[in-house]
């Protein structure tokens, strides 16, 4: 299809809860905000290959009519009716091929929903595609032999992150108003940081997860993505709340997030962790804008400070790496038994079958617990401090064509996801952590912070993360060279 010509349309660089209200006041269509996402994905997807699956448009612009019908007879669906969206690839959309970036599954289509789906088809979105992700979500650098590699979206010569790195790439670029991600070490936080996007990693059961198993769940979680705070709130809003079939999902819906955001954060005490005591390395350069973004806070009001609880993180990497290959590999066993199949796993899906594999019971109990006294240290460390502030990832974007950094600042990484330690070890704490923009490398390449706040307390997240959004510099929220370009 050739590309579009003029200027971007000022629906896709509208704010998502500005679409709301002007698909609701009829001030624009339905029809017209698919057209106009539609031809800027057709503009610049080619270049990133951020959005999959994109379906028919025909098929799109009749379900857009449906919603127009709709609200002109009075009826909304919710506040994502009439947005386009594309769900990552490791959600089932009804219908929709779902492969999870493997190739063991590229010609899946399942026949239901997943349970955030549900909730999202009924507020109204209508489901354009998917985002890309890595092979079954596995490592923070999406690429995959079903769809290829995703490009960042101010480079597209290095990496997306991931394994959310289509949906942050498709938010960076306004392919999409929002976008859901998915968080087990860092896969939602990464690629907001390293596109210069928001992301929220909220506590376990904020977000209804679908699982196999309801009562041993995962560290993975569902979360938001936007292009500003307000946005994270409102998608937030849509996917959290209890559902019956999963019995550790939170009490509540989401209607606390609908709420303003706004509040003093004057004499808030905030902790600078920077890299665990150089227990996560990370390049110097991450460091020095990472802190400086941390500084801003003090333009709040806030007493900014060096500090961090003191543990043994040595053992709680090793607490982490078990219970990771149990949880992650325990979805994949079946596959990695089927002498068909073994050999379509990437090396990264493999070793964490074998990791989960050579464990007993016993040893995985014993990880839970190191887990839960790592928890019950940061809720003490809370007591003195606020938040916690720590980097989205220790590197900035790397090549495209590396799997993975195999050394930083002098130490060499063991694992393929040894990088990421900075925000595994907050998923090991089960606290919610929003990632939002830090600044830039001398090259131009995005990083972000993550901001930590105690278990539960998502909303305290979303609020300082808009005191911040609002008191950083507007250069942090520059837009990438693709969109300048069209």
């Amino acid at each position: 299809m050739s590309e579009p010509k003029g200027p971007i349309s000022d629906i896709v660089t509208m704010d998502a809860t500005a679409l709301s209200k002007a698909i609701h006041s009829r001030k624009v269509s339905c029809v017209e905000v698919m057209d106009a996402y539609l031809d800027h994905i057709d503009a610049l997807n080619s270049q990133v290959n951020a959005i999959v699956a994109l379906q028919p448009r025909a098929d799109l612009r009749v379900q857009a009519r449906e919603r127009d019908a709709q609200l002109s007879r009075g009826q909304s669906m919710g506040p994502l009716h009439g947005f386009p969206h594309a769900v990552k690839d490791l959600q089932a959309v009804k219908g929709m091929r779902m492969t999870s970036g493997s190739p063991i599954l590229k010609n899946f289509v399942p026949g239901a929903d997943s349970l955030m789906v549900e909730r999202l088809r009924s507020a109204g979105a209508i489901f354009i595609g998917k985002t890309n992700t890595p092979e079954f979500g596995l490592g923070s650098h999406t690429y995959n032999p079903v769809y290829g590699a995703t490009r960042n979206a101010y480079d597209p010569t290095v990496s997306a992150g991931g394994s959310s790195g289509g949906a942050a790439v498709a938010l960076a670029l306004r392919m999409l108003p929002v976008a859901d991600g998915s968080d087990y070490g860092g896969s939602l936080r990464n690629p907001a940081g390293w596109n210069a996007v928001y992301g929220l990693r909220p506590s376990i059961g904020r977000v209804p997860n679908d699982m196999r198993d309801g009562w041993l769940p995962s560290m993975g979680v569902n979360g938001p993505m936007a292009r500003n705070v307000t946005d994270l709130a409102l998608l937030l809003s849509v996917q959290a709340g209890f559902d019956p079939r999963l019995p550790l999902s939170l009490d509540g819906d989401g209607s606390v997030f609908q709420a303003s955001l706004e509040k003093s954060f004057k004499g808030k005490r905030i902790a600078w962790g920077g890299d665990f005591n150089g227990h996560a390395p990370c390049e110097p350069a991450v460091m020095e804008v990472c802190r400086k973004a941390a500084q801003t806070f003090e333009t709040l009001g806030c007493i900014v400070a060096d500090a961090l609880p003191a543990f043994d993180f040595e053992a709680l990497w090793e607490a982490t790496i078990r219970l990771r290959g149990w949880q992650q590999g325990s979805a994949l066993l079946a596959y990695y038994r089927d002498p068909a199949l073994r050999g379509l796993l990437k090396p990264e899906a493999v070793f964490e079958i074998e990791t989960g594999l050579r464990q007993s019971a016993y040893e995985i109990t014993a990880a839970s617990v190191l887990r839960t006294v790592w928890t019950q240290t940061l809720r003490r460390f809370f007591q003195s401090y606020d938040f916690l502030i720590l980097p989205t990832a220790q590197v900035f974007p790397f090549e495209l064509n590396l799997h993975w950094p195999q050394e930083i600042s002098g130490r060499k990484m063991q694992t393929y996801h040894e990088w990421m330690k900075g925000t595994l070890f907050v998923s090991m704490s089960g606290c919610p952590a929003l990632a939002a923009p830090a600044g830039f490398s001398d090259q131009g390449l995005p990083i972000g912070i993550q901001i930590i706040a105690p278990n539960r307390q998502e909303l305290s997240c979303l609020q300082l993360a808009h005191a911040y959004e609002s008191a950083l510099d507007p250069e942090y929220h520059r837009p990438p060279a693709l969109l300048n370009r069209r």
